[in-house]
């Protein structure tokens, strides 16, 4: 039976991995895979997450199983940070799910399950793991348009004019903050036009907020999100714990249901319960309880707080020190696009043989539609990339 599987595409992502690791340069620069890293390419545990871990060694007493749609705590911990005073409980569904991606897929099968005939807008481009889950499950994809190759910024009037057409029943999955694999972000004043649009064809928003705290800040990060939320009777949000608080290997995620009335909450409760028994059963623990702990405790949330704002400065201060060497090298304002952008990607618009250009001349390893993680580098790697960029003829 299994002699009968059909190959399947590497992920690009990893296959890009598997190159850069097998490449025996010194001095050779990963820019492809994203995940946070510090100076010196290492992945650190926060320091609120290491208390917190100890905290809950000293005091754990069983393993066995938590709730099936994840622990309160978690939850509520979870719908404060991302809704702030807009999170109501009473009419929220709430899912701990298998990472950020599990909050997508999961998203995605419940909206299915309300409307079989579903389509989901996605912008173009998107994270391409988007579409691979989509494409998988068989839904019908409609690409609105969103990046402009020539400004590396957002095309927001082709972007109205395409989800305008999307209507009830439909999905129209935005990126929160930090939009991959672009950087380039909506202002909150598109934001409004936005829920405007969805306030007028009745299409439920998706929001996917995997980067909350790496952009703007943690509270403005979400202000899109709340946003939407006050305007939405019915909103979807996906939320990842792996970037802002470092766990990424715990695989901690949540799935918030916004809803118009308890009684609709309650059936939206009882459909996604339903989907972590059919797909994983009990959703993992270990993540959830560490976030919850730090975050409901003043102490240990004001030291994550304070290290989240070190992360997030650092790529800000990466990304100015990039634009400005490209303006000196240039002699033009023409990358000053990267200092605007926020969170660990920005897209350079380079071409395919562009990037190759720069991976094998100069060992520097970016995605081959040229995102590149601003968090692969250093003030010493910073220069050599600008250098690459410009003798590439990006």
């Amino acid at each position: 039976m299994l002699g009968n599987l059909k190959p399947q595409a590497p992920d690009k992502i990893l296959a890009l991995m598997g190159e850069y690791r097998a490449d025996p340069r010194q001095g050779k620069i990963d820019l492809g895979v994203g995940v946070y890293k510090d100076a010196t390419g290492h992945t650190p545990i926060m320091r609120a997450v290491l208390e917190a871990e100890k905290r809950m060694l000293e005091t754990e007493t069983t393993k066995t199983y938590a709730g099936l749609a994840g622990e309160p705590d978690f939850q509520k911990a979870m719908g404060d940070m991302i809704l702030g005073a807009g999170y109501k409980a009473q009419t929220t569904a709430s899912l701990a799910t298998v990472g950020g991606t599990g909050a997508i897929r999961q998203a995605l099968e419940l909206a299915r399950m309300a409307n079989p005939d579903l389509r989901v807008f996605v912008s173009d481009p998107t994270w391409p793991n988007h579409v691979s889950i989509m494409n998988f499950m068989g839904l019908p994809i409609v690409n609105y348009r969103y990046f402009d190759n020539a400004t590396r910024a957002v095309d927001f009037d082709a972007m109205k004019a395409d989800i305008s057409a999307a209507k009830k029943g439909d999905v129209v999955l935005l990126h929160g903050c930090c939009h991959n694999p672009t950087g380039a972000n909506l202002t909150l004043e598109q934001w409004t036009e936005v829920a405007t649009i969805l306030e007028a064809n009745g299409a439920t928003p998706l929001i996917d907020l995997a980067y909350q705290g790496f952009g703007d800040g943690l509270e403005e990060d979400a202000a899109g999100t709340r946003l939407i939320a006050d305007r939405i009777p019915e909103v979807l949000i996906a939320a990842s714990c792996s970037k802002n608080f470092g766990i990424y290997r715990e695989r901690t995620g949540i799935l918030l249901a916004l809803c118009a009335d308890t009684a609709t909450r309650d059936l939206a409760q009882g459909a996604m319960a339903f989907l972590n028994r059919q797909t994983y059963s009990f959703p993992p623990f270990h993540g959830a309880k560490i976030v919850a702990t730090v975050l409901n405790d003043a102490g240990l949330r004001a030291d994550w707080q304070a290290e989240l704002e070190e992360v997030r400065g650092g790529m800000l201060r990466l990304r100015e020190q990039l634009a400005r060497e490209l303006r000196d090298l240039s002699g033009s304002d023409r990358f000053d696009f990267i200092a605007a952008h926020r969170g660990m990607f920005s897209r350079l618009g380079a071409t395919p043989e562009q990037v190759a250009k720069m991976r094998d001349e100069f060992a520097i390893y970016m995605v081959g539609d040229s995102r590149l993680n601003i968090a692969g580098l250093n003030d010493q790697t910073v220069p050599v990339l600008a250098r690459a960029i410009i003798e590439a003829g990006v």
